[in-house]
């Protein structure tokens, strides 16, 4: 008899353990991935961050991002600082031995910039600053690091005594770029005026090209930082190019003859992503220059110098993204990194060797390696090793013809149990901006449903609509001043290809997605109301009127949006305004939004509760979350917008729940899944 039990107890076992693991809500949490990457100058080591959020039995806050090395010799990973700690801005010194970068340690005040030995032994501060560094580089010959910090502004003492009233965008802090001679100690800023935002070096170390704006303001950061030059020995500043609008990013040759630099096509632009370069100094205005992605049908997110001549850069190309080669006034590029090898937005190089981190559709970001001499793709960490152990579902490109006849292109999870003939509910995932894209890389977090929603049964539709980034200028410019218009359609034909292809239940489709993604969703619920049985708003736009007159990137919205001013055409503005359809609403609405949100006013959202509660026709429920901005930072406000929002997608898709009853608010988080994994 014990026989017999024990038997049936192994075959149970047996049984339990060859069962096929499903992504579950809370695995994101568990998910690792790889930031901010850097190789040494003798191209023995990479230096790279590991993201991974904090335990949710610390005090609630961001994820944490500890620093590795990775060794080229023998492939092996080491920990050189781990922990409660952030790391940002890695680098190297030229020597190869001690890695540079920005913290907030025990002692620190504010986040200052430290060297670090590879073997971990010696760690030293570089910077007593009053207040944090946001970026740095250092000087060739590394006896002086050039730094940006915001002032910070001495506390009257009138405040001591509760008066802390705030004077709102006046009396602004200033955002300079200082100099720090590590051998004297001495500290001198370099900007005579305006608010540096970026900046680097040239390769002889007595000129700065920097991006500069009239203001420490987001929409001056946003539309009018221009390059100048900034002569470091006299601090003389000259504008270099009058680039229009949107500024990215800009490198020197390696004669410091020429800067090549990204910038939006034209002042309505919304995409920086444009690859132009002018002589230094340069006699020419922005638009005699060359527009090395005219034509192009791209987005250019990175670029650095190879040689005098020759260039790389990284580019957005439709899902895909890709390395290229491109040679001073030729109208040529060289493919270098393929387009399916994986997603991957700036890269860091030495020598032969550039690293960069890259995900796939399988696992999230790790460090990879190009051996350009070689022209072969190497990846050289492998995190999340319990992946292995989890079923995920397909996830591909998918494309299709819009009712007007553009090509639009997108990406489709399938349900992870997919059976053929079986039609499925389905969830529209959309991306802000507009002038973004989904890439076919890993899509799941907090707030992209992907393979959490693919385990569920449902179809996870991405699409990338007109007015985005990856499909070059005139693609980019088919939303302008029709926010809400053909580019919505697009979502919309993309629905009716997935219903007409047999694999989509049409009466079961929600949308959802964050600022542009949130006012997509709002307006599907409302203006749209008959193709959607659940929506999702989060930060999300609901009356463009007053948006944009409390947004803090007006101009923005005014040069690369609408191109007029809320007065000069009210109407028109208001009608492509959620709320002005109300009382057609009759798709369930659940609206998130954080209490601080800069860009989109929470006063949007409760805009959208008030007038849908009292003209729609289906529940609306609003949730706050305090002190977040746009987006949620701390894990207990992502956990929970993960798992509310599934909730209300699974009771209006799934089952026959009443359309006007509403799933209970409150939440199991379910914390003790994290006890059962060993977290």
């Amino acid at each position: 008899m014990l026989k017999r039990s024990l038997y049936f107890l192994i075959i149970f076992f047996i049984s339990i353990s060859a069962q096929e693991k499903l992504f579950q809500p809370h695995d994101v949490f568990r998910t690792q991935t790889v930031g901010e990457t850097s190789i040494s100058s003798d191209q023995n080591y990479a230096v790279f961050t590991l993201i991974s959020s904090r335990s949710f039995d610390d005090k609630p806050g961001s994820a944490y991002r500890e620093l590795y090395l990775y060794n080229y010799s023998d492939k092996s990973v080491t920990p050189l600082m781990t922990g409660k700690v952030s790391i940002s801005r890695v680098s190297w010194l030229n020597d190869s031995k001690y890695v540079s970068f920005t913290a907030n340690m025990k002692d620190d005040k504010k986040s200052q910039l430290y060297l670090l030995s590879i073997d971990g032994k010696d760690t030293i501060r570089v910077t007593e600053s009053e207040s944090s560094i946001l970026t740095y580089q250092w000087h060739p010959s590394e006896n002086k690091v050039a730094y940006i910090t915001v002032e910070e502004k001495e506390k009257p003492e009138y405040e001591k005594k509760g008066f802390n009233q705030e004077i709102f965008e006046e009396n602004i802090p200033g955002r300079n770029l200082y100099l720090l001679n590590r051998e004297t100690g001495e500290t001198k800023k370099l900007n005579k005026e305006g608010a540096v935002f970026d900046f680097k070096w040239s390769n002889n170390g007595d000129k700065i090209a920097a991006a500069i704006a009239p203001n420490n303001l987001v929409d001056d950061s946003y539309m009018f930082k221009r390059i100048y030059v900034i002569d470091v020995e006299s601090k003389e500043m000259t504008k270099l190019v009058d680039n229009p609008g949107k500024l990215g990013n800009f490198a020197w040759n390696t004669s410091n003859t020429k800067l090549a630099f990204i910038s939006a096509a034209d002042t309505n632009d919304a995409v920086a992503g444009s690859l132009f370069m002018c002589e230094v100094p340069n006699k020419n205005s922005f638009h005699q220059l060359k527009n090395y992605s005219k034509d192009f049908i791209g987005s250019v997110t990175d670029i650095h110098w190879l040689d005098e001549e020759t260039m790389l850069f990284v580019s957005e190309e439709g899902v895909y993204t890709t390395l290229r080669k491109q040679k001073y006034n030729s109208d040529e590029s060289e493919l270098l990194i393929e387009h399916d090898t994986a997603v991957f937005k700036s890269i860091n190089i030495s020598g032969n060797k550039i690293v960069f981190n890259g995900q796939t559709p399988s696992h999230p970001a790790e460090l990879f390696t190009y051996y350009i001499n070689e022209d072969k793709v190497e990846r050289n960490t492998f995190h999340n090793s319990w992946l292995n152990e989890i079923k995920l579902a397909n996830q591909e490109k998918i494309e299709y013809t819009a009712s007007d006849g553009l090509n639009i292109e997108g990406m489709l999870f399938y349900p992870v149990d997919y059976k053929e003939g079986k039609k499925y509910p389905m969830i529209v995932y959309v991306h802000g901006g507009p002038e973004a894209t989904n890439s076919l890389g890993w899509n799941t977090g907090y707030n992209r449903w992907g393979q959490v929603a693919a385990a569920k049964d449902f179809f996870v539709f991405m699409p990338n609509y007109r007015a985005g980034s990856g499909r070059g200028y005139e693609f980019t410019m088919m939303g302008f001043a029709d926010g809400g218009g053909r580019e919505f359609i697009d979502v919309l034909d993309g629905i009716d290809y997935l219903v007409n292809e047999g694999l989509v239940d049409k009466n079961r489709v929600g949308i959802g997605g964050g600022s542009y993604g949130g006012y997509f969703s709002a307006w599907a619920a409302s203006k749209h109301t008959a193709h959607f049985a659940a929506a999702v708003s989060f930060v999300g736009i609901g009356n463009k009127l007053s948006k944009r007159n409390t947004t803090d990137i007006p101009w923005e919205s005014y040069y690369v949006h609408w191109g007029y001013w809320v007065n000069e055409n009210p109407m028109e503005i208001y009608d492509r305004s959620p709320v002005r359809y109300a009382e057609n609403m009759n798709t369930p609405l659940l609206i998130l939004h954080g209490t601080k949100d800069p860009r989109v006013h929470p006063s949007q959202s409760l805009e959208m509760f008030r007038a849908f509660k009292l003209k729609g026709k289906a529940p609306v429920r609003l949730v706050w979350y305090p002190d977040e901005r746009h987006g949620n930072t701390r894990n207990t406000s992502q956990l929970d917008y993960l798992l509310r929002t599934l909730n209300w997608f699974e009771y209006y898709l799934k089952g026959d729940n009443p359309k006007d009853s509403k799933p209970d608010y409150e939440i199991d988080y379910g914390l003790e899944y994290f006890d059962e994994i060993g977290k």
